[in-house]
């Protein structure tokens, strides 16, 4: 087998971005019915490149965009999402979801299960989570990381219990978003466009009924770096191709490494592929100037996750056939 390098990633964004095009269009005229297209942009590469792809697809007249910020939101993220519907000539409206998840005990519930752990935690903190544990090989584990108002950083194990209900409560502002997608998706007699890509969907990197729920998934066989070629050859602005990915949940800022993945992305792109296609750790390793039991540690946290979260994947279950 030849040497492993980044060559295997390289993308023919003209063909691939024209496939796109035509599927969506294709996927609105016989199969979902719908008369265009509605993506909510988070001022992130993905999002931005399925709005352009959307557009490319049916026009900016058939596509609508949604910036739904939150309390815990980056106000740069914002304000990219606006400069990309300016950049698009599509139609937008934003929406501040804060008050729906503060009736709904979305920030209670969070900020209640981080006080079992740190007691001084109010409301004036800043926190985030910390995934630690796969590149050595060992269990995941997820730490607290909190920031109090004086800036000093503050880091704490998490109980089980104590992390699934922060997580639990932080979903609450995917499935917020979607069912406003779906309100304007439903008022207009558009589909809503899901915005993951293959990194996200092979590992579980989204919510059920969140943003894992969707009528279409323009780029979810694109790995992510794939995804920032697509931006460039979409010409979309420097700063929304320069925007490094994030969660834009926590309040703290926060990597998608950091918190989910155990490489940075474009390193992930890579492993993923390799394990995909039977490449030695070994070789992994070399490419990536890893350990080779790095690298192994590497593929099993992929697989790790595979197997964790194939129930995000899974239809509803019939207990009985229904004709």
């Amino acid at each position: 087998m030849p040497k492993l390098d980044w060559s295997v990633l390289e993308l023919d964004c003209a063909a691939q971005a024209g496939h796109i095009a035509v599927q969506l269009r294709e996927a609105l005229a016989t199969q979902l019915h719908r008369r265009g297209l509605i993506v909510a942009i988070s001022g992130g590469i993905d999002s931005s490149v399925c709005a352009a792809l959307a557009v490319q697809a049916v026009g900016a007249q058939r596509v609508l965009c949604l910036i739904l910020p939150e309390r815990d939101s980056d106000p740069d993220s914002a304000e990219r999402a606006q400069l990309l519907a300016e950049h698009l000539g599509v139609s937008v409206e934003q929406f501040d979801i804060a008050p729906a998840l503060e009736a709904l005990g979305c920030y209670s519930a969070r900020d209640q299960a981080v006080r079992r752990v740190l007691p001084e935690y109010t409301r004036a903190w800043k926190m985030k989570l910390s995934l630690v544990g796969a590149r050595q090989g060992s269990i995941n584990r997820f730490r607290l990381i909190a920031e109090d108002p004086e800036g000093s950083r503050h880091e704490c194990e998490l109980r089980l219990n104590d992390y699934l209900t922060i997580v639990a409560a932080t979903s609450f502002k995917q499935r917020t978003r979607k069912m406003l997608e779906y309100f304007h998706a439903d008022r207009l007699n558009y589909a809503v466009v899901g915005t993951p890509n293959r990194l996200e969907i092979d590992q579980g990197f989204f919510v059920k009924n969140g943003d894992g729920a969707a009528d279409i998934k323009p780029i979810a066989h694109l790995y992510k770096s794939q995804v920032y070629a697509m931006a460039r050859h979409l010409g979309l602005p420097e700063r929304l191709c320069n925007a490094q990915p994030t969660t834009d949940t926590y309040s703290l800022e926060q990597g998608q490494d950091e918190f989910y993945f155990s490489l940075p992305y474009r390193s992930m792109d890579l492993a993923l592929w390799a394990l995909d296609h039977d490449v030695p750790a070994q070789d992994l390793g070399a490419a990536l100037n890893l350990e080779t039991a790095e690298a192994e540690a590497v593929y099993k946290d992929i697989q790790g996750k595979r197997r964790t979260t194939r129930y995000l994947h899974l239809a509803p279950i019939f207990v009985t056939d229904a004709p």
